[in-house]
């Protein structure tokens, strides 16, 4: 019997500081960065295949990519990764430099 580890519930999303409301712009670039790797690692999860017995037939083949985007991009703004902070800090230093 395989046990299955229980996962923390999703964090909210990430309180920007006063100093930083400036820099929105950039922000939302990183989370669409994140966003975009996100869809592309459950892409090769297996996230969206369509289940050879009573699955969606083409019409759940040509939308899933929708549901799989849909889902990265909620992934990344209630705090992802943290991939998106990371490039938003590496961004920030390079404009400020």
């Amino acid at each position: 019997m395989t046990i299955i580890p229980v996962l923390s519930p999703p964090r909210g999303p990430i309180a920007i500081p006063e100093s930083l409301r400036g820099d929105t712009k950039l922000r939302e670039a990183a989370q669409k960065l994140e966003a975009t790797f996100l869809a592309e690692m459950l892409k090769s999860a297996g996230l969206g295949t369509s289940r050879p017995a009573f699955g969606g037939g083409i019409g759940e083949d040509q939308f899933s990519s929708f549901l799989r985007d849909a889902q990265s991009i909620e992934l990344a703004k209630s705090g992802g990764i943290g991939l998106a902070e990371s490039l938003f800090n590496a961004m920030k230093r390079s404009i400020d430099a």
